[in-house]
């Protein structure tokens, strides 16, 4: 077959049934194209030029391209490429940057069939390319100014390096063109892929696993099961409760569960190996309701029990406050699973070496955790294993889990030999963990005048066939139930119960986007009893400083949330259908866990700093900002400061979680800085040169929600948001008030703000990972039913400065926060509009939902409750 590429003619033999995106990666080596739902073609990540036209690589056979020109981002003119970069940087376009090149092509195509597009025709030329991160606001404007660029337009100036500058994100260039490698990019050489043989039920007894056809496929190098793990199989961040691998003799407890794993010559041969692996089964009843499972005759899930944590808090007396109260709510709630659809899916290389250790590169979100469990997995001491972290194409919370490390890392010391393990989209979703589907029984009693007198609420949570975070989700589900309100008495249960269904975990918001969603639609209520509006019920009950949380906390400076209040007071009522929610989300992990922050600066013979550090660069931007506390302190230009993760220097942290990166590796920066302007009085960079200067801080101070005394958090992130509506039901605008301590970055920030609101959205219309009898019945990334580019309303960020102590310049955190006041904030002003109180997410019967996602059908496929 002959084509054209990137003005090159190639002459090659594809394989069949080879798609472009294989063909482009795998035979050219060309990697900017990305691959996020192989063969789907619904996320747009492996966008190339085919004469001219955009298409989707994934979905594309090779044999189809015969004759014609292929361009990819690789040919793109050296002034094309610097333009985009240029953009999409200023702009703020990319913050993963997975999606990022595919973009930039599908632009490419636009721009060169309209000149001068409306900010209505770019999103609408986007509805085939997903991003997850931004919220799609930013990637318009990159477009916009590109556009303007062309006609002779000057794009505006980036910001400086300090803090509170608009400064470039770090290695912005490289992500917009799809220079920078994620982990299925790497390669090493003698490198083998790996794949995964998954179980066909969500709860059966294996009786026979037979590896013999897999092991005679050409090109396989080896098969594993269970039995050729030297070490321990059940791994876990918290409670070690997760198989690696099913053995013959044992059930599984979810479609996920790995029975075999494959080593291979080609990604293609592993994957045709894996499926041949034929597994003998004793089919069994899989317990998909989390009420079934905490039934006296339900079938026994874990040794321990079906039950993984119950978390209280208990203040007060609530019956007496209810027995006096003027008015009472009860009401019931749901929610549902949610996938958090990353656009980079799971992938792990291993890499062994002479001496017998290993270096993993990783995803995931926490890679001195990954370290200890693949060190347990292969029974070998932590040292003989380094973990590198790559920079993930968005997490979310999902990859705090070890998913397919520790798989790459046997088939590598098994093999010998370095072996990639990549995940397709199907596969990822099955795989990891969901967002924690919730019942949630509500009782609130306000006086006459709408102050808060009492909460009770009882919470279940699906946490599926595993522990992960679950127990910790219901933890802050409970300690964050009234809200960012004030409330004397309170009677909090929440209960994590194992399932066959997926397990859940952490995901953006960490059980307080569904506790929030119940306690700001019984607030709603009350407000209409007493006769006030959502505004002035929310203003009376607010939090502030030395007022005390739900779990009875008493705040300390930095509580802004009356401040976010009145930023939107005249937006709100000023609107003929508009709902207002507020929200509050703990920074730091807190109640009574030790959290540190640990950094070092080193100077290099260059000039140069190299910023070692602990956290997950996902897409928030944590390395861009780490960067600009060290170039405020030290005085330096950002782009003289490189930034790396890796375990071959112990700074180890714990997960990159609770919105806590930027104050506790904020506040190490400044501790190293510190160190490192000492030494240099009276010397330069380049004489301190190999030096390692450690910041290190420790917060060891916070309790447990049963506490005499609560400190349960370090600090918190407080937010107002007001979802208005037109005429037709539709949101047309969604203000978002947040208090952020201090915007070290405000282009970064506005991004963090905007994407969690349009995942906040999809929580609240349209977004349900639904699974029927413990199968997943969503296994496209287009049937999650993400809210497209066209669906996105318009976003005004509100930034609110109130700093916190305990934060480097006064910041905090604000990635979760962002979104857990929307759903109920889109509740109530749905309500405003027709006056129906939806208590049960996502609210597909909305018109609000038909306006954003055209396809959504019907309401969601119920599952058992």
């Amino acid at each position: 077959m002959q084509l054209t590429v990137n003005g090159r003619p190639v002459d090659l033999e594809p394989r069949d049934g080879q798609s472009l995106l294989e063909l482009l990666r795998e035979e050219l080596e060309l990697r900017s194209m990305k691959d996020g739902c192989a063969p789907e073609g619904s996320c747009g990540a492996c966008t190339v030029l085919v004469d001219g036209r955009a298409v989707v690589s994934c979905a594309q056979k090779a044999t189809r391209v015969e004759g014609r020109h292929v361009v990819t981002q690789e040919g793109l003119s050296p002034e094309t490429r610097k333009l985009w970069a240029d953009c999409f940087g200023v702009a703020g376009a990319s913050q993963c940057g997975f999606c990022s090149p595919g973009i930039v092509m599908k632009s490419e195509a636009l721009l060169a069939k309209n000149p001068t597009p409306a900010r209505a025709e770019i999103a609408h030329a986007l509805l085939g390319n997903l991003c997850r991160c931004t919220g799609y606001v930013k990637i318009i404007d990159a477009v916009q100014l590109a556009a303007g660029a062309r006609r002779g337009e000057p794009l505006p100036e980036p910001g400086g390096d300090g803090v509170g500058e608009r400064a470039l994100r770090y290695r912005a260039d490289e992500l917009a063109l799809g220079d920078k490698p994620f982990v299925a990019d790497l390669r090493e050489p003698g490198m083998l892929h790996g794949a995964l043989r998954s179980s066909d039920h969500p709860r059966a007894r294996v009786l026979r696993i037979d590896t013999a056809k897999a092991k005679a496929y050409p090109g396989v190098i080896d098969v594993l099961t269970a039995a050729d793990v030297p070490g321990k199989r059940m791994l876990g961040s918290l409670k070690q409760d997760w198989r690696q691998l099913v053995a013959v003799g044992e059930t599984t407890s979810y479609v996920g569960d790995v029975i075999a794993a494959v080593a291979a010559e080609t990604r293609h041969a592993a994957r045709e190996a894996a499926a041949l692996v034929e597994v003998e089964y004793e089919v069994l009843e899989p317990v998909t309701s989390p009420f079934t499972a905490l039934a006296a005759d339900a079938p026994l899930l874990h040794e321990d029990g079906n039950v993984l944590s119950t978390s209280t808090v208990k203040r007060g007396d609530v019956d007496t406050a209810l027995a006096s109260a003027a008015h009472v709510v009860n009401r019931s709630f749901r929610t549902q699973f949610i996938e958090h659809a990353f656009l980079e899916p799971e992938a792990a290389l291993a890499v062994p070496a002479d001496d017998g250790t290993l270096r993993v590169y990783s995803q995931g979100q926490g890679v001195w955790d990954d370290r200890r469990q693949i060190a347990q997995f292969l029974a070998v001491p932590d040292e003989r294993v380094r973990v590198t972290q790559v920079s993930s194409g968005g997490a979310f919370g999902a990859k705090e889990d070890l998913n397919v490390q520790g798989h790459a890392a046997l088939l590598a010391v098994k093999t010998r030999r370095p072996v990639l393990l990549a995940l397709s989209r199907k596969e990822s979703l099955s795989f990891h963990a969901k967002r924690h589907a919730m019942w949630l029984d509500y009782t609130a009693a306000c006086d006459a005048n709408g102050r808060l007198l009492a909460v009770r609420a009882r919470i279940v949570g699906d946490t599926g066939a595993y522990a992960s975070v679950g127990d910790k989700v219901l933890e802050r589900a409970a300690g964050h139930a009234c809200s960012a309100y004030g409330v004397d008495n309170v009677d909090v249960e929440a209960t994590a119960v194992y399932t066959n269904n997926p397990p859940c975990g952490a995901m953006r918001g960490f059980g307080v986007n569904q506790s929030n969603f119940a306690m700001e639609g019984v607030l709603d209520e009350l407000a209409e009893l007493v006769g006030i509006d959502g505004w002035e019920i929310r203003w009376r009950n607010a939090l502030d400083t030395g007022d005390r949380t739900t779990t009875g906390q008493r705040l300390g400076p930095g509580v802004g949330l009356k401040r976010t209040l009145l930023a939107v007071q005249d937006a709100y009522r000023g609107a003929a259908f508009a709902g207002i929610a507020c929200g509050l989300k703990n920074t730091g992990i807190g109640n009574g866990v030790p959290e540190h922050g640990r950094v070092i600066l080193r100077p290099e013979p260059d000039g140069t700093i190299t910023l070692y550090h602990s956290w997950t660069e996902m897409g928030q931007g944590v390395h861009t900002v780490l960067r600009q506390i060290a170039s405020e302190e030290l005085g330096v230009p950002a782009e003289t400061i490189r930034v790396l993760v890796d375990t071959e220097r112990e700074l180890e942290t714990g997960q990159t979680t609770a919105s806590r990166s930027t104050v506790l590796g904020g506040n190490a920066v400044v501790a190293a800085a510190r160190k490192l302007l000492e030494a240099l009085d009276g010397h330069t960079l380049e004489e301190l040169a190999g030096r390692e200067f450690l910041g290190e801080i420790l917060i060891d101070w916070t309790t447990p929600n049963d506490a005499a005394e609560p400190i349960t958090h370090l600090a918190y992130g407080w937010a107002t948001q007001v979802v208005l509506l037109d005429g037709e039901g539709r949101i047309e605008k969604v203000i978002a008030a947040h208090d952020v301590g201090r915007a070290i970055n405000p282009t970064l920030l506005e991004g963090q703000i905007e994407g969690a609101v349009h995942m906040g959205l999809g929580q609240a219309l349209s977004e349900e990972y639904v699974v029927d009898g413990g199968f997943p019945v969503t296994q496209t990334l287009k049937s999650l039913h993400i809210i497209p580019p066209t669906g996105m309303p318009e976003v005004e960020v509100l930034m609110i400065e109130e700093p916190q102590p305990e934060g480097p310049f006064g910041a905090k955190g604000v990635g979760e926060a962002a979104l857990v006041p929307t759903a109920a904030a889109t509740a109530a002003a749905l309500y405003a509009f027709d006056g129906i109180r939806r208590t049960e997410l996502p609210m597909k019967d909305s018109p609000a939902a038909r306006a954003a996602v055209p396809h959504l059908v019907g309401r969601r496929e119920q599952v058992t409750t």
